[in-house]
């Protein structure tokens, strides 16, 4: 009964303030602002109010809650320890077949720089497509890395 007191006061206080900044001739917000105002209206005639007064003051959807916060502490813990640990444990599996020498994957293996050789000096105005080049090798470190 009082929530939705609450609710139908909220709409009118909304809809009043709508009227005065309709008034000041800002009509794009004035309808923002009557849209946002008959939500809770709205809630208070679908019945959504009064479940969640039910809800509120219930020990059971209490309990339950507290179950839905430990699951997702659960969830959000392993992903922390799989982060630490370098990802998950398919990823891990490739980078230690890498270092035995098996099939490596594109995701873990080393950019390629070229020949053993040390590179020549580049030109001040070396062209796009040089350039391009250059970040193809920062990308692959980055996507190792899984950045």
């Amino acid at each position: 009964m009082i929530a939705e007191t609450v609710c139908s006061a909220v709409a009118a206080a909304g809809l009043g303030i709508a009227a005065v900044t309709a008034y000041r001739k800002r009509f794009l917000a004035a309808t923002r602002i009557a849209a946002y105002s008959l939500v809770p209206l709205g809630l208070v005639m679908t019945g959504v109010v009064d479940w969640l007064a039910d809800t509120a003051f219930s020990p059971t959807a209490w309990a339950g809650f507290g179950v839905l916060g430990a699951s997702w502490l659960l969830f959000a813990s392993t992903r922390a320890v799989e982060r630490r640990r370098g990802g998950t444990r398919k990823e891990r599996k490739e980078t230690r077949a890498a270092g035995r020498g098996e099939a490596v994957a594109s995701a873990a293996s080393a950019p390629s720089l070229g020949p053993g050789t040390r590179p020549a000096a580049k030109p001040a105005t070396a062209p796009r497509a040089e350039a391009a080049d250059d970040f193809s090798d920062i990308e692959a470190i980055l996507k190792k890395h899984g950045i």
